[in-house]
């Protein structure tokens, strides 16, 4: 089994987490390519056997969630699991649609944010999380990320909650959105919850638990959802060599084609048997199965 399966992670569980029980289901290696906060849900894509090699095409993805502001508090982790460092009130006006339509137009673009406190980028070869537990401070820089589309799913004025959903780019942390957008109605707030999507072309009609995981496993079954490497690059044009070019190019011999620059399906036999990538007229090996 070489490729991804995109498992529909539950809370509680860190990525790690899920990659290590993947990993004893299945009885191969197992990698991921993006943490997702053990409190949240949703789409973890993982790679499995040769598949981890699909890392490198996989990193920069766009991601989709759909979080719940919760207004009113601000903690420390910037979610549920926090302890509160502040508090303020909630006027009515907070929760009008039309106002918070408007913040959300105004956070939509490219922009400078800096990563909480409580994440795992390192500094210096230490996790910020870990500077927080022991009290220390590190000073953090701010990164490029970018809002594509902020819009409204519903406004709970009883809860002071404010649902909505989320296109962005990679790097970019929700609960320091929350954040962003409860101080520009004038307040504090958390992220409450938290499910991602959509992971790059990833959905979560697409994904399956653990549990169903297990259970295909057991009864032997295929997991219709499983995307081979050939389907990920179902789109890629394919070459088909011979069996003298094969051993050239399996042994990274670079063979000469006459063709245009990018990635090639390789084909031996009718069989795939990986990836390969020509540039300036020239194909090399790149994933081999």
């Amino acid at each position: 089994m070489d490729g991804i399966i995109i498992i529909n992670k539950p809370k509680k569980y860190t990525s790690h987490d899920i990659v290590r029980k993947v990993k004893k289901i299945l009885n191969q290696k197992v990698g991921h390519t993006g943490t997702l906060d053990p409190n949240a849900t949703g789409v973890l894509p993982l790679l499995i056997g040769k598949g981890t090699e699909l890392s490198k095409y996989l990193i920069n993805h766009n991601k989709t969630y759909e979080a719940v502001l919760q207004l009113g508090e601000k903690r420390d982790t910037g979610d549920c699991e926090g302890n509160i460092l502040d508090s303020k009130p909630v006027q009515i006006e907070c929760l009008d649609k039309a106002k918070i339509q408007n913040i959300f137009q105004s956070l939509i673009g490219k922009q400078q944010q800096i990563p909480p406190i409580y994440s795992a980028i390192k500094i210096n070869g230490k996790k910020l999380y870990e500077y927080a537990r022991k009290g220390e401070k590190v000073e953090i820089q701010p990164r490029e990320i970018e809002i594509y589309s902020l819009e409204i799913i519903n406004i709970n004025i009883e809860k002071k909650q404010i649902e909505f959903r989320v296109k962005c780019s990679k790097g970019t942390y929700i609960r320091t959105l929350c954040e962003k957008i409860a101080e520009k109605l004038k307040t504090v707030g958390y992220m409450k919850e938290l499910k991602r999507t959509q992971v790059g072309e990833f959905e979560l009609k697409d994904a399956i638990t653990i549990e169903e995981l297990e259970n295909l496993v057991n009864k032997n079954e295929d997991n219709k959802n499983f995307i081979t490497i050939e389907n990920y690059f179902k789109n890629a044009p394919s070459i088909t060599l011979d069996e003298k070019r094969m051993k050239l190019f399996l042994n990274g011999v670079k063979l000469t084609f006459n063709t245009d620059d990018g990635i090639y399906k390789i084909y031996y036999n009718k069989s795939f048997v990986g990836t390969g990538i020509v540039n300036s007229k020239l194909l090399k090996r790149d994933i081999i199965i």
